[in-house]
């Protein structure tokens, strides 16, 4: 298991720099509370961005983006609102987005990064 937990932190590292890059201010990582953990929370451009990261070795079990079910969106909308209210100055008149970055290969320094903006 601990395998696997190293896979998706580095994935997440290489997530929030791909994000600072493209000029998002990352605002928090690895939330959580009582409903579960949002990976990464950042704003641009007028919205507060909820993060998911989906970091995976190869594809041979679907691309990372499947793993996002209407059920896991639902989820993620919910912890997102958690987030607000525990934040509620840092969200002020900013809209609630999704986004998904998918990356996949065996290092995720070198992984395809793929970035799914405003998920609905």
């Amino acid at each position: 298991m601990a395998a696997k937990d190293d896979l998706g932190r580095a994935g997440e590292q290489r997530a929030a720099q791909h994000l600072a890059a493209a000029g998002y201010e990352l605002l928090d990582r690895n939330w959580r509370c009582a409903q579960g953990e949002l990976d990464i929370v950042a704003a641009s451009r007028g919205d507060l961005v909820v993060v998911e990261v989906k970091t995976r070795r190869t594809e041979w079990f679907g691309h990372p983006f499947e793993a996002v079910s209407a059920r896991k969106r639902d989820r993620l909308w919910r912890l997102g609102c958690a987030w607000i209210v525990a934040h509620p100055g840092a969200a002020a008149r900013r809209r609630l987005r999704l986004d998904v970055i998918g990356i996949t290969g065996p290092d995720p320094a070198t992984a395809v990064l793929e970035h799914l903006e405003d998920l609905r």
